[in-house]
């Protein structure tokens, strides 16, 4: 079993039209890496410069947002579900 990825469609261009991927990973951070390591180029949308996760991206793991929990550093295991949501702006 492995963790289930949920990819908006803005970064399916990078998982080649996947909307579901499959991971192994310790916590986010982690996962960030094996999406890198299967989709190069998609961490830099995900991540700034020091490794933070971008202000405009949303992760959710079994829907609780990882910014309630510990962040980059929330912890994932096989069978948890996680969603990337990109933050909608308008007005």
């Amino acid at each position: 079993m492995a963790i289930e990825v949920s990819i908006p469609t803005p970064l399916r261009g990078l998982t080649n039209n996947q909307d579901i991927v499959h991971v192994a990973a310790g916590n986010v951070s982690d996962l960030i890496n094996d999406l890198n390591t299967q989709f190069p180029g998609i961490k830099e949308r995900l991540v700034d410069d020091q490794g933070n996760l971008r202000r405009f991206v949303n992760f959710y793991v079994n829907g609780e947002d990882v910014r309630f929990l510990d962040d980059k550093n929330s912890v994932v295991k096989d069978g948890d579900e996680v969603t990337i949501v990109p933050a909608i702006a308008g007005g």
